[in-house]
């Protein structure tokens, strides 16, 4: 780390003096659309949005912004709301010495993944809320994640202090940190070498075993992410080449994430993410992009492993997409919170076995404690989160009854805990977002395709109306759609995945749009320099790279790709095809190096190489 950014993140100094505004800053964000900047508009800070004006507004006045990310389902988020952005004095410090930003990452996300970018470059993690302080001329100064507010308090003091003390210093600083990632010349050239797409199927797998847990699933030995971009790649490389490694450490995965806390037992569908290593205790937050992505990632599995219950899985999550995530128009809504009504992060998941045993009755009570992982202590303080870590074969095997009976008790009990859980209530954000409704489409394409998917075939015709014709004029694509009309900035991965939507649908309506959508997002986000994730300039940092990596979503960069040579593949268009090996055919070496972390490009590859 620079040591003038460890210096300011000690807290060091006091407050020095400054001038105020003309006209003092006021909180724009009530009645926002977002509901995530619509919570904030109560707040003291004086929270402005990011636009031109405020970013204009800061070079007159020649203050840092703050510029704080995050999004409504964060626990996280809320908490710091309610010690630092609520209190009286840090809102003053914030609206006296610097123009304070509120950004929904979901309305922003190209943005946010470029300050999450900068400050996972120089503090080595990141993560929401996501706080940076930008010079006025639009570069990152210093960047954080949630701390304390007596933390907080001595850091905007510090940071004022070293800007008027030492002002150039920081902005050159801030400019070096941006040259750093400056990104190198694109492409011209469109003949990939030969044998590419095996070399990086090789390197993915031998990554992925790398970082792999091979005792419990998934990636990491702390917190475990569905990874699901990595997870697609590798069954892509499992059908291609098998391997008896991989294949068993992809059932283990798949196997861990259905069976343990991080899917809803009753009600269908995935968590974020589990905060320990053996998949039990979840953060409860539930994101649309997770379930269309795991969605896909249970369909691919089960043709690629053979296994029937996979697609079962899949055919769940769907299910919960449309009863839950439904926002009545044809698309979905992007998330339910990990707090419920209380303010009780999972409380609307949680239950005292007492209940359970009320509810279900005495007789059947020792059968779906047995299969609901009830007996013992919760390992949560308000209550037990539902597992299925034992089979009903197994229950049924140890408490002696017969398999048919277990099955029958368990499948009773759901739907009396469902009716029971329906009562409780849990804040939705209903943001209908380009990018999760283009993996949304996509995931419900590929359960429309498989028998009995006549339900979510006809779900798939409303939401690719919907984005066709909603979202997308015949020249550009809103990111979202609010009450008011378009909301949000539409982005390199919207325009992306909701093309990849439409093309997996089919139907040459479709074809149309898509074809029409990805000619947009060739002129707006890429150029001699790379791939832009916005075609905004406000943030002068990140602005075009050769490589975009995987996400908890695909890269967009790859998505538009496979978009592209999916569409040259049907119309037999070679001259999208050779324009797309060219973009293709940049920074192999850093690719094949850093695959598992690309991972979504190696499928790619594979088609590039079949492309007319």
């Amino acid at each position: 780390m620079h040591p003038l950014i460890f210096a300011l993140l000690l807290g060091l100094g006091a407050s020095a003096a400054a001038g105020t505004a003309e006209v003092p800053l006021k909180n724009r964000l009530a009645g926002h659309a977002s509901p995530y900047l619509a919570m904030h508009g109560a707040d003291p800070v004086a929270w402005q949005e990011w636009n031109a004006e405020t970013v204009a507004r800061a070079r007159r006045e020649n203050k840092l912004l703050f510029v704080s990310s995050g999004y409504f389902s964060c626990h996280w988020c809320h908490v710091m709301q309610k010690e630092s952005y609520r209190n009286p004095e840090i809102a003053r410090l914030l609206n006296t010495y610097f123009i304070p930003v509120k950004v929904d990452r979901e309305l922003n996300p190209a943005l946010d993944a470029r300050l999450i970018d900068f400050v996972e470059r120089t503090q080595g993690y990141s993560g929401w809320p996501l706080n940076v302080f930008v010079t006025p001329e639009g570069h990152p100064l210093v960047g954080m994640v949630y701390v304390p507010p007596g933390d907080f308090r001595r850091i905007l003091q510090a940071v004022h202090e070293q800007w008027e003390q030492d002002r150039d210093s920081l902005v050159a600083l801030a400019r070096e940190a941006a040259a750093a990632l400056a990104a190198s010349r694109a492409g011209t050239d469109p003949r990939l070498p030969p044998g590419i797409d095996a070399r990086l199927r090789r390197a993915l797998v031998e990554q992925a075993l790398l970082q792999a847990d091979e005792f419990q699933g998934g990636f990491g030995d702390q917190n475990k992410f569905p990874m699901a971009p990595q997870l697609l790649a590798l069954l892509h490389a499992q059908r291609r080449d098998p391997h008896p490694r991989l294949e068993k450490f992809l059932r283990l995965t798949l196997d861990q994430m259905a069976r343990l806390g991080l899917r809803d037992h009753l009600g269908g569908g995935f968590f974020r993410y589990t905060v320990d290593p053996g998949w039990r205790v979840p953060h409860f937050e539930k994101m649309l992009y997770d379930n269309a992505l795991l969605a896909e990632v249970y369909f691919t599995a089960a043709d690629t492993l053979g296994e029937p219950r996979y697609a079962d899985i899949a055919r769940e999550t769907l299910d919960f997409m449309l009863r839950e995530l439904a926002a009545g128009d044809g698309a979905f809504a992007a998330s339910l919170s990990a707090v419920d009504e209380r303010g009780v992060e999972g409380g609307y998941y949680l239950w005292d076995p007492a209940e359970v045993r009320r509810l279900v009755g005495e007789r059947d009570f020792p059968v779906v404690a047995a299969v609901y992982d009830l007996d013992g202590p919760p390992e949560l303080d308000h209550g037990h989160h539902l597992l299925r870590p034992r089979s009903l074969k197994a229950v049924a095997a140890e408490l002696k009854r017969p398999p048919e009976e277990v099955a029958r008790i368990v499948a009773r009990a759901r739907r009396v805990l469902l009716e029971a859980r329906a009562g409780r209530r849990l804040p939705r954000d209903g943001k209908r977002l380009a990018a999760w409704n283009g993996l949304a489409l996509s995931a419900l394409a590929a359960g429309a395709r498989r028998p009995g998917g006549e339900r979510y075939a006809r779900a798939a015709d409303v939401l690719a109306r919907w984005l066709a014709t909603r979202l997308w004029d015949g020249r550009a694509l809103a990111r979202a759609r609010g009450p008011a009309g378009p909301v949000g900035h539409a982005g390199l991965e919207d325009y992306a995945l909701v093309a990849r939507g439409l093309l997996a649908h089919g139907g040459k309506q479709w074809r149309a749009a898509a074809a029409d959508i990805i000619a947009a997002a060739w002129r707006r986000f890429h150029g001699p320099d790379g791939f832009r994730l916005d075609d905004g300039a406000l943030l002068r940092y990140g602005t075009a790279r050769t490589l975009v990596p995987d996400g908890p979503m695909p890269s967009p960069a790859a998505a538009l790709m496979e978009a592209s040579l999916e569409l040259a593949r049907r119309r037999g268009d070679a001259a999208l095809a050779r324009r797309t090996r060219a973009a293709l055919n940049v920074g192999l070496g850093e690719l094949e190096r850093d695959a598992f972390w690309h991972a979504s490009y190696v499928p790619v590859f594979a088609a590039a190489v079949k492309a007319p």
